[in-house]
């Protein structure tokens, strides 16, 4: 069996060789589970196939677990892998977890290019060299915005974009400390720029290229940078609006690609009529999670990787797509409280002017707007491989409310189905037995066409109300007419 968080192996000649492959793809995810002892059935279920020497199997298990050469890094405590015994066979179950980013890529056969595994709905799949260095990326505190670009000076960023930055930053911290300071130490202190080690000169970091750089200059950094803002309000039309980083038209960095798509996306929100001091408030928490959302799909893009930033909007949705996977993992993010960022001077500079959630409650908060406004809630979406890309997906229609009488009914249909679906079954078993006389379960539930599973639920029921009675042992068991 092959899901998203599970593995069933049957292990009947000992340790299969597939089941490093498993750990090291769960542990590279969001963890998982394997099985050894049970086979998938050709109707779907499952069955127990037993180990033929647990004791043996259970002690090369942790011999290669902790066989560097063979595994990378040992995850697992005892408490992670357990034995039970189903019948008369036993399992084993091994729960892996998923590894920090710090740990990965967790690896086998000592070799992390080629024994670096990854999982999706189809199963354990290798990743490739440029997957295994984004994670090595991730490894460090260090992000990678914080690098030193020592090929360029501070006069390559873009004057007007840095003044238009500091006009920002006066008008939201008026008397703040640096507001008097040199262009060149406002940009060291904000991290835009920093001592080169190697000639001691001030130098570009690669966070003050992205944020005040010229696209041309980027690229040289970045050479798979690229902003873009798809808009398609008219169907018939294949772009009402596009903004890219490339066209030559503007700067192309970061700071000027925010306001201008901003800018582009709000400008269909309805705005409530609201008055505070006499004055009227234009700004609504949609303008606030949108601003957020932005500004999170920027500061966790991973600009290494190919296909670029992409913001697409129509008349149903806002679509903010990264390159990179997430870095806390899907579900922290949508719960939140947690603050991983992949370019932390970016979202130092974006909180600065007041954008960005530092807390890690940013995208909880937009979830939690989408819900107020009435709107369908909001999807995460993650894809791995050399395109990596995340995806955050936000509905601009009201949901659909259901009335709690339309669902009763519905739900009393279904089990009035259900129930005369199980009349049939009660019937057919009957006939069966009378045909055959003593019958197993598995001959019972191919005849009537139902899983093992359930055909022995209802043979339990009738069991019960005395219609059939049952001899032999849980494996030999058979039911028979009651006389």
């Amino acid at each position: 069996m092959k899901i998203a968080d599970c593995e069933i192996k049957t292990a009947k000649g000992g340790l299969p060789k597939s089941l490093w492959e498993s750990y090291s793809a769960f542990a590279n995810c969001y963890g998982g589970v394997i099985i050894l002892g049970v086979r998938e059935n050709e109707d779907g279920g499952f069955s127990t196939t037993g180990l033929t020497d647990e004791a043996k199997l259970r002690k090369d298990f942790w011999d290669t677990i902790h066989n560097v050469t063979k595994v990378s890094e040992n995850l697992l405590s005892d408490d992670d892998v357990r034995t039970y015994k189903i019948g008369n066979d036993t399992v084993k179950v091994i729960m892996v977890p998923s590894a920090s980013r710090e740990q990965k890529p967790i690896y086998i056969n000592n070799d992390m290019f080629k024994g670096t595994f990854r999982r999706n709905w189809e199963g354990d799949y290798h990743c490739t060299p440029n997957e295994v260095r984004a994670m090595l990326r991730d490894q460090t505190e260090q992000t990678m915005d914080m690098k030193v670009l020592g090929d360029w000076s501070i006069d390559d960023l873009n004057k007007e974009t840095v003044q238009a930055y500091r006009n920002m930053h006066r008008s939201w911290k008026p008397g703040h400390v640096w507001g008097m300071l040199k262009d060149e130490e406002y940009l060291r202190n904000i991290g835009a720029a920093a001592f080169s080690k190697e000639d001691g000169r001030l130098r570009p970091t690669a966070a003050g290229m992205l944020m005040f750089g010229n696209e041309y200059n980027i690229v040289r950094e970045f050479p798979e940078y690229f902003l873009d803002y798809r808009e398609t309000l008219d169907p018939t039309i294949r772009w009402t609006d596009r903004l890219q980083s490339s066209s030559g038209e503007w700067s192309g960095n970061v700071f000027d690609f925010y306001f201008r798509v901003y800018n582009k996306m709000a400008k269909d929100i309805k705005v409530p009529f609201k008055l505070v001091g006499g004055e009227r408030v234009d700004d609504t928490p949609i303008h606030k999670a949108l601003r957020e959302a932005l500004a999170n799909c920027l500061v966790n893009t991973d600009f290494y990787l190919p296909r670029g930033v992409v913001i697409k909007k129509d008349n149903q949705k806002v679509i903010l797509e990264n390159p990179g996977y997430i870095r806390t993992g899907k579900i922290q993010m949508r719960r939140g409280g947690e603050s991983d960022p992949r370019n932390k001077t970016l979202m130092k500079m974006f909180n600065l002017i007041n954008i960005g959630e530092r807390a890690g409650s940013g995208v909880p908060d937009i979830f939690r707007t989408w819900e107020e406004e009435g709107f369908e809630e909001p999807i995460i979406e993650e894809r791995y491989g050399d395109a990596a890309r995340t995806s955050l997906i936000l509905p601009l229609v009201e949901k659909q409310a259901k009335k709690t009488s339309e669902i009763t009914v519905r739900n009393k249909e279904n089990a009035i189905k259900q129930a005369k679906k199980t009349m049939e079954n009660r019937k057919l078993i009957l006939e069966f037995i009378k045909m055959n006389g003593d019958s197993k379960t598995s001959e019972i539930a191919e005849r009537i066409q139902l899983s093992e599973s359930r055909t022995r639920a209802i043979l339990g029921e009738m069991v019960a109300e005395g219609k059939i009675g049952t001899s032999g042992e849980t494996k030999r068991k058979t039911y028979f007419l009651m006389r």
